[in-house]
């Protein structure tokens, strides 16, 4: 099925089911492009280092843990009690023996990778934000920053049960020592959902709340109109298909030989002469091992607060809660912060900034839901919103992440045990989605009409405004998300993994 091909879109069902996309294309992506798992809470992360790896590596490792495709995931009514996904560096794409000629086709942020020079000063990797010693993992690209572990591979794989995902994992952890790949790093991840239902990080709030809504774009009827403010093409997260930009996402290529047609890797009109695409049905994946000092966070939060309060006037009543609520733009269950007479219901993403709270008295114009997806808040007038909220579903990831490490049991006391967040997001286009955010939103410190304030969350220390009538306020915040390591993925579409396989 080629790249540019025109499908036949139930576009009642875009919202709900498969994206538009025929069940029999999801045979091509990987489910983890679709879904978060959600149903599968316990999840394990494997990161390997393909060096001394033998050859049939991945072949053994398939047989034990098949890399789920699509198709179950947008089936409706069937029961998925496990998966797996397999993503490569540009690192370990060389030492699975793919050629200079393809490896050059791959786009420039995965080659030069996430540590690179120029790439940690704009994602603030250069700074406080990463943990001492520097960051612990990379692909170890030649022109990157070196790190003490080399990833080539990440596994990934998830169960129903946490005794069931032991043995499953086990089971992949078996295969691949056997075949000589190096298990660099292993880290338990899950949702479990809290007695309310609600997936919570560890400090505290409501997770996974915002995400887009992708839509195949066959270049004649435009969106669904279901959600504009969530809405994006599939292109934005799928290679191969119509973008922001109404182009096809480009990705990868190998030499049309003989291997690439055995294993079915399409011409598909995006490709020069004499290649077959790799790229299409797989996407780049960024992952970031982020560790949480939760201790920190909210003794910090209760020490300002108490300023705050001695300060007077409307003060009085301000909590180290009150002030996370602001530093993360939501609720701690996940509802938007809206000014006084105004609400978004639970669970209700479809709404904007510029008309609803364009100054931040309730949402700050510098909390990290405002900086994530600014949405039509930087509209400078209603004229320019719509122009503002478009350019902004410009930029959307989809998100793949999970927590790791237990949660602590006194929030305001360190135990010293490690834990965090493992940030996976999936996109086309690293530099206009991922990077852009980051640096240009995130860590922009005259984001919107600031000053030298970057985001307050995920940022480095430095103050944070609260806009109040008839004055505002102004905190400080610390450092509480450290880099511990990560890096660019290339997480194959199923035909791509083969011929990968057959190498």
């Amino acid at each position: 099925m080629a790249a540019g091909q025109e499908y036949d879109v139930d576009r009642d069902a875009v919202s709900t089911h498969g994206w538009g996309l025929a069940t029999d294309a999801w045979a091509d992506v990987q489910g983890l492009v679709y879904s978060g798992y959600g149903t599968l809470p316990w999840a394990r992360a494997l990161f390997l280092d393909l060096t001394h790896a033998q050859s049939g590596w991945l072949t053994s490792l398939r047989a034990v843990a098949p890399i789920t495709d699509g198709r179950p995931i947008v089936e409706p009514k069937v029961c998925v009690d496990k998966a797996a996904a397999i993503a490569f560096t540009g690192a370990g794409l060389a030492a699975m023996g793919l050629g200079e000629d393809a490896l050059r086709t791959f786009s420039r942020p995965f080659r030069e990778g996430m540590h690179q020079q120029n790439r940690r000063r704009r994602l603030g990797d250069d700074g406080p934000t990463v943990v001492d010693g520097g960051p612990q993992w990379s692909g170890n690209t030649p022109t990157s920053l070196e790190t003490p572990d080399t990833v080539h591979a990440l596994l990934l794989v998830y169960h129903r049960s946490e005794a069931d995902l032991d043995r499953y994992a086990e089971e992949a952890r078996g295969t691949l020592l056997a075949q000589k790949v190096a298990i660099v790093r292993e880290i338990n991840l899950d949702i479990k959902p809290d007695q309310r239902g609600k997936v919570r990080e560890h400090f505290g709030f409501a997770d996974g709340v915002s995400q887009p809504l992708p839509y195949l774009d066959n270049g004649r009827d435009g969106p669904p109109g279901h959600d504009p403010w969530n809405e994006i093409p599939l292109g934005e997260i799928l290679i191969g298909y119509r973008n922001a930009h109404a182009e096809i996402a480009p990705g990868p290529q190998v030499p049309a030989t003989d291997s690439a047609a055995r294993w079915e890797l399409l011409d598909s009109g995006n490709a020069p002469e004499g290649f077959r695409d790799l790229g299409l049905n797989g996407t780049y994946m960024v992952v970031r091992e982020l560790r949480q000092d939760v201790g920190r966070f909210w003794t910090s939060l209760d020490n300002q607060a108490a300023i705050l309060r001695r300060q007077g006037g409307d003060a009085g009543q301000v909590t180290a809660e009150w002030l996370a609520e602001r530093i993360v733009g939501r609720d701690r269950d996940g509802r938007l912060l809206c000014p006084v007479g105004t609400s978004v219901a639970e669970g209700d993403n479809r709404f904007g900034f510029r008309s609803r709270d364009p100054h931040g008295f309730g949402c700050p114009l510098g909390s990290h839901v405002r900086r994530a997806n600014p949405r039509d808040g930087l509209a400078p007038d209603e004229d320019s919103a719509e122009t503002l909220r478009a350019a902004a579903n410009n930029h959307r990831i989809m998100r793949r992440g999970r927590k790791f490490g237990r949660v602590i049991a006194d929030p305001r006391h360190d135990d010293g045990e490690e834990r965090g967040l493992l940030f996976i997001c999936l996109n086309t286009d690293i530099a206009r989605q991922f990077e852009f955010v980051q640096q240009t939103w995130l860590l922009n410190p005259n984001f919107a009409t600031l000053y030298q304030e970057r985001d307050p969350l995920v940022g480095p220390n430095g103050p944070l405004t609260i806009p109040q009538d008839p004055l505002r306020r102004i905190v400080d915040v610390e450092t509480y998300i450290e880099l511990v390591g990560g890096e660019y993925f290339f997480l194959p579409g199923i035909r791509a993994l083969a011929y990968l396989e057959s190498l």
